[in-house]
């Protein structure tokens, strides 16, 4: 399933520009900042920005790899395969990023890089699964049992979603719930003022725009690999 490689290079040149503005208004745009229930909130919230904008990104690229593994099992298409694999790649390196500046935005927080509350135990363990997902596809040599198991790993691996991103929900945690009541997360939920909405729509338009010209260029080399393979088995 090719991609138009013009559609991917109009996509690349629609999110490079829209990437620098956010960037630019997280650093000169954002007034100075303080919390709302608790400490003042310096320099180090800016983080939040791209924090939140990678980890809603990380979840819609699993729940593209739960769709795709559906549709795959439904019709057998080597195209569902090849889009299912993509976002899981592009799904691990952002939910990775999660962990990195989750970290370091804790170690501003709380004076540590890691502690075991419920939202970072539960990113780690959606980073880990997927992780295994690619492992297994790696594992396997034959094409289409490989892509009958890892599509069964997607859908089943998909719970790990809901429960990273319910977790704050589900138990007392050190985490800041940002949007909606706090009844368990530590922190006031939601962010007043319009240029920090704002901020935060435009990273969320600008990291939605950067996974989908990872996902389409990942979909294009993952298609030109495949006819590869076909023509190697072919010839052979």
């Amino acid at each position: 399933m090719l991609i138009d490689r013009k559609k991917e290079r109009i996509l690349a040149i629609i999110t490079a520009p829209v990437m620098l503005i956010a960037i630019g208004m997280i650093f000169f745009y954002l007034p100075q900042m303080k919390g709302n229930a608790s400490e003042i909130l310096d320099s180090s919230f800016k983080i939040f920005y791209f924090h939140l904008p990678i980890a809603m990104v990380s979840y819609l690229a699993f729940t593209v790899v739960f769709i795709a593994s559906i549709m795959h099992l439904k019709g057998n298409s080597s195209k569902w395969d090849i889009v299912a694999h993509s976002a899981a790649e592009v799904g691990v390196v952002f939910a990775f990023l999660v962990l990195v500046t989750g970290s370091i935005w804790a170690k501003a927080t709380w004076g540590w890089y890691w502690i075991w509350e419920p939202r970072l135990t539960t990113s780690l363990a959606l980073f880990l699964v997927y992780l295994a997902y690619l492992m297994l596809r790696q594992a396997l040599e034959e094409p289409e049992k490989r892509a009958r198991l890892a599509a069964v790993f997607g859908i089943v691996g998909f719970i790990s979603v809901p429960l990273s991103f319910l977790s704050i929900r589900l138990w007392r945690s050190a985490h800041p719930l940002m949007f909606g009541g706090s009844s368990y997360g530590s922190s006031g939920g939601g962010l007043e003022g319009t240029s920090l909405q704002l901020t935060l729509a435009v990273n969320m338009l600008a990291f939605g725009l950067l996974f989908a010209s990872m996902l389409v260029y990942r979909i294009n080399n993952e298609s030109l690999k495949e006819e590869l393979e076909e023509m190697k088995y072919s010839s052979s």
